[in-house]
């Protein structure tokens, strides 16, 4: 069985929601829950020792990932530490309506920088069910992971969670 990990950077608390929700539906035990802020400390001892990352990370300003993944973000990127062999799903929060210029594009900024490092993506959704003007998340005419949106359209997260949970599961064989 894949040891999975949840690696999530959260400020108002909408991208832990959805870790929870996958630490339950994937039985994650605790250790391997990851809060970027408070328990991140090294790319290789921590983010190499799974097999599949969940990531998570609010978007801020002008499609910014949350300041807790620029440091990792940088390493990975500037030191070519190779994630071939992993597998990632990225989710999020993000503001359609007053940041639908660059609606979740954290998702789109994590997606690039783990699959340029070799990292396998699944998790994508269908970006019909969204309102926004742009996204470095949507690929190929599709969001690369989970974005939500708890001010604008927070009675679509429960549903958007447990859809994305059920495309997971059966993307990673679980």
């Amino acid at each position: 069985m894949s040891k999975i990990g949840v690696f999530v950077g959260t400020a108002g608390g909408t991208s832990m929601k959805v870790a929870n929700a996958l630490i339950e539906a994937f039985e994650i035990e605790e250790e391997d829950v990851i809060n970027m802020e408070e328990d991140f400390d090294d790319v290789e001892d921590q983010l190499l020792e799974y097999d599949v990352l969940f990531l998570g990370s609010s978007t801020w300003g002008q499609g910014d990932l949350h300041f807790s993944w620029v440091d990792p973000v940088l390493e990975i990127e500037d030191e070519t530490i190779d994630f071939s062999g992993k597998t990632i799903a990225v989710f999020g929060a993000g503001d359609c309506k007053k940041h639908g210029e660059h609606f979740c594009s954290a998702l789109g900024k994590l997606h690039k920088t783990f699959t340029s490092a070799g990292a396998k993506s699944v998790g994508f959704v269908p970006k019909d069910d969204y309102s926004y003007e742009f996204s470095l998340a949507e690929i190929d005419d599709k969001l690369c992971g989970l974005a939500i949106d708890e001010h604008n359209e927070s009675d679509k997260t429960q549903e958007r969670i447990e859809r994305w949970v059920d495309i997971l599961k059966s993307e990673l064989g679980d």
